[in-house]
């Protein structure tokens, strides 16, 4: 006989679980008590959306669900920010509650919700345990849907007394990981459109992926001379600065890229949704019916034609997809070969940072001296806002598992996600991007990293506005400014007050030798960039953006 809080612990280490993150609360102490003597570490956050964020990041980079615990009421709804984005962006995480007693419900008890109501439209899968003896089929069913098809978060709501009570129940098993495979007649089919091309383009996305798949998209890649873009934020998935890459498809596509899209006569689809922002709002590909002969290849068959009518649909997950196409041939030198290392000297252009810009700190040598002194596995972590265009457009990526960062636009993402890839990494380099408004949405988990010793660098660009809030603004109702301005706290004296260290850039000049001495430091640190408001974009100023020129 066990309590529901360890058998749930149980389930847990019987499915791989070695790490979970966690804001504490009553209404599970059964479980935290059982974790007390596992093997399991458990990372306590400062703010349940920063622990959702932080099991989504673990989740994106590994490929294995990321595992949450919070409380009732409160804290189920901090975390539901985390499960949207996991949900955006199919990430596998699992978020237990702790749910009040059985005895109280329907009686809208102390934070009571009915979590099947409330996360039904932003999860897979939202089950509440009512039976401790049932906690090993739930806990590895939750598993499989969290990982199979398309991944995504699972919801498990725990009532108090079902934690505490005790039970016999069988031994947890691990979940059976489900693939799915093309078959001959599919990849038959693909290597004939291929072979009839004369303008193909590979959008590659998802999840899914892991260092092989991505290697042997690549060979490819090679063997077919087709140009490779990586939709928004998954740019992990191909080489920048490969002969075939051709840039990024996401927000502020490089134009040339964008008519080689509309003009391609076969897209190749691999993993994603192709949703709105990667689609330029249904523009590269229009929806229903694209102009282009688009291959679909995606792991659900549920999203195989639910937003584009693909000629060719194939379900299967991206690695098993290019495990089975990798060894196909072109029956000659294709026509398009001498087109890709256009595409791809396009791409080096437009990601060739500019060298001035409004104000004292120049964002463009900035991200040049990045781009030097980072190693090829550094993880760069970002949320949302205008300074993010500085990360993915001037960015190369180079390996897998390098990049977290939200789909779904989520802002205070990229703080929660460094503590997490650090936490997973310890012997890599984790910089986290954040604007001003979007580190204090989650800037408390910078007291998680002070407090496990993980030394990740928040790089805050600070320009005192809620700058794509303001864009927008300017743009479409010039010089009617309310509710974008900010007043902040002196970023670098905040981090040396969490008992981390803290830098402030003024200057280009300064920025160099500040990050050395963050990274010297061996603690976490925050440098803050004071930006000019007027370098809102790296193209153009706020002052244009009002007036239109």
């Amino acid at each position: 006989m066990k309590t529901g809080g360890q058998l749930i612990v149980d389930a847990l280490e019987a499915n791989g679980t070695d790490r979970i993150y966690c804001v504490p609360g009553e209404s599970y102490l059964a479980v935290l008590d059982a974790l007390h003597d596992s093997t399991i570490r458990t990372i306590v956050c400062r703010q349940e959306g920063g622990a959702a964020m932080m099991a989504d990041c673990h989740g994106r980079l590994t490929g294995k669900p990321g595992i949450c615990f919070v409380t009732r009421g409160p804290g189920a709804t901090n975390a539901s920010a985390g499960i949207h984005i996991a949900m955006q962006d199919s990430v596998p995480v699992i978020l237990f509650i702790g749910q009040v007693a059985s005895h109280a419900k329907e009686r809208e008890a102390f934070q009571e919700v009915d979590y099947v109501r409330f996360f039904g439209d932003i999860a897979k899968w939202v089950v509440e345990i009512d039976d401790a003896s049932r906690i090993p089929e739930f806990v590895t069913r939750a598993f499989a849907v969290a990982t199979s098809g398309r991944p995504g978060p699972v919801v498990i709501s725990l009532p108090e007394d079902m934690l505490t009570s005790l039970a016999e129940a069988p031994a947890a098993l691990p979940h059976t990981p489900v693939e799915t495979r093309p078959g001959e007649a599919e990849l038959d089919a693909l290597e004939k459109l291929l072979n009839r091309a004369k303008r193909p383009f590979v959008i590659l996305g998802g999840t899914r992926w892991d260092a092989e798949a991505v290697a042997r998209m690549r060979t490819i890649a090679e063997a077919w001379s087709l140009p490779v873009g990586c939709s928004f934020r998954r740019q992990m998935l191909f080489d920048h600065l490969h002969p075939n890459y051709a840039g990024d498809v996401g927000i502020g596509i490089n134009p040339k890229l964008a008519t080689a899209i509309k003009q391609a006569d076969l897209v190749l689809l691999v993993g994603g949704r192709m949703g709105e922002m990667p689609s330029s709002d249904y523009t590269l590909l229009k929806s229903p019916y694209p102009d282009q002969t688009l291959v679909h290849v995606h792991a659900d068959a549920g999203e195989l034609g639910r937003v584009y009518r693909p000629t060719l649909a194939i379900n299967a997950s991206p690695s098993a997809f290019v495990e089975a196409f990798a060894g196909r041939k072109p029956a000659a030198t294709p026509v398009w070969a001498d087109e890709t290392p256009k595409l791809h000297a396009a791409y080096l252009d437009w990601s060739t940072p500019p060298e001035s810009g409004p104000g004292s700190v120049q964002m463009g040598p900035i991200m040049n001296y990045l781009e030097t002194v980072l190693p090829d596995d550094a993880i760069l972590t970002n949320g949302a806002g205008n300074y993010a265009t500085w990360v993915h457009r001037f960015h190369r990526s180079r390996r897998f598992a390098t990049q977290a960062a939200p789909t779904s636009g989520s802002m205070g993402y990229g703080t929660p996600a460094a503590v997490a890839a650090k936490e997973l990494f310890p012997d890599r380099d984790v910089i986290a991007f954040a604007g001003d408004g979007c580190f204090l949405m989650n800037g408390q988990e910078f007291a998680t990293a002070v407090q496990y010793d993980l030394p990740i660098i928040v790089i805050v660009v600070n320009n005192g506005i809620y700058g794509t809030i303001r864009m927008h603004q300017e743009r479409e109702y010039p010089g009617r400014v309310v509710a974008t301005d900010l007043r902040n706290p002196d970023f670098a004296a905040l981090a040396r007050a969490y008992g981390g260290h803290g830098e402030t850039v003024e200057k280009t000049a300064d920025f160099a030798p500040a990050f050395e001495r963050a990274r010297a430091s061996g603690k976490p640190s925050i440098v803050e960039i004071r930006l000019d408001p007027e370098a809102i974009t790296p193209t153009r100023t706020m002052t244009q953006i009002r007036d239109k020129s």
